[in-house]
């Protein structure tokens, strides 16, 4: 186990001082620490190759090295800049990524987790990216001439850590709520409404788990649920692609960090999906999975977005009050719909996690 500053402490060390990445639950403690004390030198990006982006950019500016981190899934988000650009053989842009790497071999995880966790070294070494696994202060020091050397050859530098290397701060961070709307009560109005043949396509985090555990707690199974366990920011398109075979009624159940991270994936189902296709942004302004950070989404006017992304109608729940008859009229409207439901974060405690994939996969396609 280490401690946040002595990692803080080797990167500044090598004069990085300028952060920019996507929060993830194995570096929560990193990406807290940065909100507090690195506010004018850290970038919450929407999505892994954008923060890779904008490293890029502030080398340029500085010819400093700067310091990305994300979670080992988003790492294929950040392969098009790190291959088409940063590469030693492209423009040789140094850069220190920061990995949560989960499924590591040592960790027992999720599924999903399992498949990348197995190939992350593979893809680091394909690359040419020398990379340490961080464990201990001893690996912090190897870490530091790995930079060291990145920086004189220009080239990009790889720091692997696992789930719980990280110590806790001593203070537990209280996440904040934006917005009052209790998420139990929003799913559990929603599922009681939804047609019989409807379907549920929802997004990864808490979103898919907080649909199952509140179907279990009421007893309501009346449609099927796909529950996407990783593929951030892709839910829409997968919702898009099924609609447009099907005349039943596909509801995206997605996050704002989710609709943020590929925002364009938006604009394709504003232009190409027909009227059963209904999307639904949670958005609580915090990225709430993995730490509560912010998403900046408290600034977006989502009822000029949607329209203009191509929704031709928009509707907004911020209460209890006329929840179900904003919902019923969201829900039954003869039109392609965006509904923004402001809600607080997650207060369910031990969540549970969708774990038979397959059977869940062939009951929802039935």
């Amino acid at each position: 186990m280490i401690k946040i500053n002595s990692l803080i402490n080797t990167l500044k060390k090598n004069n990085s001082n300028f952060y920019t990445g996507v929060p993830d639950s194995v570096l929560k403690e990193l990406s807290i620490y940065l909100q507090k004390k690195s506010k004018k030198n850290h970038v919450i990006a929407t999505n892994e190759g954008s923060a890779t982006s904008i490293a890029i950019g502030h080398y340029l500016s500085t010819k400093k090295i700067p310091c990305v981190y994300m979670q080992n899934s988003g790492l294929s988000n950040a392969l098009n800049p790190l291959i088409s650009i940063a590469h030693p053989k492209v423009y040789s842009i140094p850069l220190i990524l920061i990995i949560g790497w989960r499924g590591s071999p040592k960790v027992k995880d999720e599924p999903q987790h399992n498949v990348k966790g197995k190939i992350t070294e593979k893809i680091l070494k394909l690359l040419n990216i020398k990379y340490t696994i961080i464990r201990t202060n001893k690996d912090l020091k190897r870490f530091d001439k790995q930079i060291k050397n990145a920086k004189k050859n220009k080239s990009i530098v790889a720091g692997l850590i696992e789930q719980g290397t990280l110590e806790k701060g001593s203070k537990k961070t209280q996440k904040k709520d934006y917005y009052k709307l209790d998420k139990e009560v929003f799913f559990k109005t929603l599922l009681e409404n939804l047609e019989k043949k409807s379907k549920i396509i929802s997004s990864t985090g808490y979103n898919s788990r907080e649909i199952m555990h509140i179907r279990k707690k009421y007893h309501l199974k009346k449609s099927k649920d796909f529950y996407m366990v990783g593929g951030m920011g892709h839910t829409s398109s997968v919702a898009l692609g099924y609609s447009l075979s099907t005349n039943k009624k596909t509801i995206c159940v997605d996050g704002d960090g989710s609709f943020l991270m590929h925002l364009g994936s938006i604009k394709t189902a504003g232009t190409f999906a027909n009227k059963n296709f209904k999307y639904i942004l949670l958005n609580n302004n915090t990225h709430d999975s993995v730490g509560g950070q912010s998403t900046y989404a408290n600034n977006i006017n989502f009822e000029k977005l949607s329209k203009s992304l191509g929704f031709k109608k928009f509707f907004c729940i911020k209460n209890n009050q006329n929840l179900k008859k904003t919902l019923k009229q969201f829900l039954s409207g003869n039109s392609l719909n965006f509904l923004e439901v402001r809600v607080s974060n997650s207060k369910i405690k031990k969540l549970p996690r969708p774990k038979d994939l397959i059977k869940i996969k062939n009951q929802f396609m039935k």
